[in-house]
């Protein structure tokens, strides 16, 4: 079975470098994207699995972006990893046909899961987990 091929599109670096920590070895990160105008270009030639898109990106947002690839026809599984937790930002993740919305805080927990629930086409959402 072939390695997922993953795109990552965050704009800060840190949060890249978490992103790519988060997915450990069992993927293949192709390339990073800055913002969502860059993602949805290296999407189109690189063609990748999974693209994992942040919805606050400068220029243009990854909400916009995954609706850019939808109309393409990109076959690639978007996972949103953001700070929303507002169901209306879901809701829109949705409604791109994103399959994965998870946590920026639940990253470690969830994002490896993400991807796997998306590669089989199932959705995945972050569930709220409050420490004391």
């Amino acid at each position: 079975m072939p390695v997922p091929r993953i795109l990552i599109a965050d704009d800060q670096e840190e949060m890249v470098r978490t992103i790519a920590e988060a997915l450990g070895d069992s993927f293949d990160i192709i390339g990073t994207a800055d913002n969502g105008e860059h993602a949805v270009d290296l999407a189109s030639t690189l063609f990748p699995d999974v693209l994992i898109l942040d919805i606050s990106m400068p220029i243009v947002n990854g909400l916009e972006a995954a609706w850019r690839l939808k109309r393409l026809g990109s076959p690639a599984r978007i996972v949103f990893v953001t700070a929303h937790r507002d169901p209306d930002f879901i809701e829109a993740a949705r409604s791109t046909g994103a399959l994965g919305y998870v946590w920026k805080e639940s990253l470690g927990r969830d994002l490896a899961t993400a991807v796997q629930e998306v590669l089989q086409g199932h959705q995945f959402t972050s569930t709220f987990v409050q420490f004391y």
